[in-house]
């Protein structure tokens, strides 16, 4: 009798699938890819055809060009052979999908980057009952628990109105950080301008294309230290110990990352507000999803694979660490 998943091969540059001869976040040019979201470990350019969402395959040409572009919209069946792909939301970023993939009586999710908790800025994730689940663990240990996303966007309103001669400067990555940033201040009342980095504007633009009102944004190229003063700047993290923030009126610096959680990597980009906000599902994330799942074997992708492994073990789900190359954390 073959193995669950015998027809799925997870390879160091990807996960393919040999019977549809297709590819998942490859992570090197391919005939064929299936991409989950537009980070840059996951979204490659150089594919000869590329499926993936309308804001997924948009993202992609923004940062590499023209693409060979196959829309999927969520939910839509995609034959490829005897395989059947489907792209439900993963509740990481604008476009974000799990894929799903159903073959010979068998159902393997691709959760690629995932979380649980709301985002203004996508839909949320959409469990789907499987066989065989593979997971993401970027913050795959008990340590790794995120904080309430309105208390973590409190702290920037607070520095905000205790320093209205200074500015607060906040770094959050160019997608999908800098945005939810942005919509979770609207969401707590801050209508004023703010500025961000020119790093940040394609992407802004991009989000507010597919109706995701950011309001108003200003270039801080453009401003003065008067124009700032009193003011939220968004940056992208490479800006906030560089010549560029030395323009700013007196920054306070934050960082917006699950990271945060770890005060030496605070020290290390000498931020003074660590800001505990994750696109990634948190250890409690991670594992009351399994359960709610329930598959058949657990795969784990990339991130702190050991732990959870060890976690499905306990309780008798059947799991795998799996050697992907090129996966990264710094996107968070």
């Amino acid at each position: 009798m073959a193995r669950l998943g015998h027809w799925i091969d997870p390879r160091p540059e990807g996960i393919y699938v040999p019977v549809a001869d297709i590819w998942i976040d490859p992570s090197r040019p391919k005939d064929r890819a299936l991409v989950t979201h537009g980070h840059a470990d996951h979204a490659r350019g150089g594919h000869g055809a590329v499926w993936a969402t309308t804001e997924t395959l948009a993202i992609m040409e923004v940062r590499y060009g023209p693409q060979s572009a196959n829309p999927v919209t969520y939910g839509e069946p995609v034959m490829f052979g005897e395989v059947s792909a489907r792209f439900v939301p993963a509740g990481h970023v604008l476009g974000s999908a799990q894929i799903v993939l159903e073959y010979a009586g068998e159902t393997v999710v691709i959760s690629g980057d995932y979380k649980r908790r709301p985002d203004p800025t996508c839909p949320p994730f959409e469990p789907v009952p499987c066989d065989i689940f593979i997971t993401e663990a970027t913050f795959g240990l008990p340590v790794f628990c995120h904080p309430d996303t309105a208390d973590e966007i409190a702290k920037i309103r607070d520095a905000h109105a205790a320093n209205p001669d200074r500015c607060v400067l906040v770094g959050a990555y160019a997608l999908g950080k800098a945005q939810r940033v942005i919509t979770e201040l609207r969401a707590a009342g801050h209508s004023e301008p703010l500025y961000i980095h020119g790093a940040l504007q394609r992407l802004c633009d991009l989000y507010e294309d597919h109706g995701v009102a950011l309001g108003e944004l200003r270039p801080a190229t453009d401003a003065s230290k008067e124009d700032m003063r009193g003011a939220i700047v968004i940056a992208p993290p490479s800006a906030l110990n560089d010549r560029w923030s030395r323009r700013l009126p007196d920054p306070i610096t934050a960082m917006a990352s699950g990271w945060m959680r770890i005060r030496q990597r605070a020290r290390q980009r000498n931020v003074e507000l660590p800001l505990i906000l994750s696109d990634h599902a948190d250890w409690d994330e991670l594992t009351s999803t399994l359960e709610e799942l329930r598959p058949k074997e657990v795969w784990v992708t990339h991130g702190r694979e050991d732990a959870l492994v060890h976690w499905c073990e306990t309780r008798q789900i059947k799991a795998r660490a799996l050697a992907m190359a090129g996966r990264e954390d710094e996107d968070d």
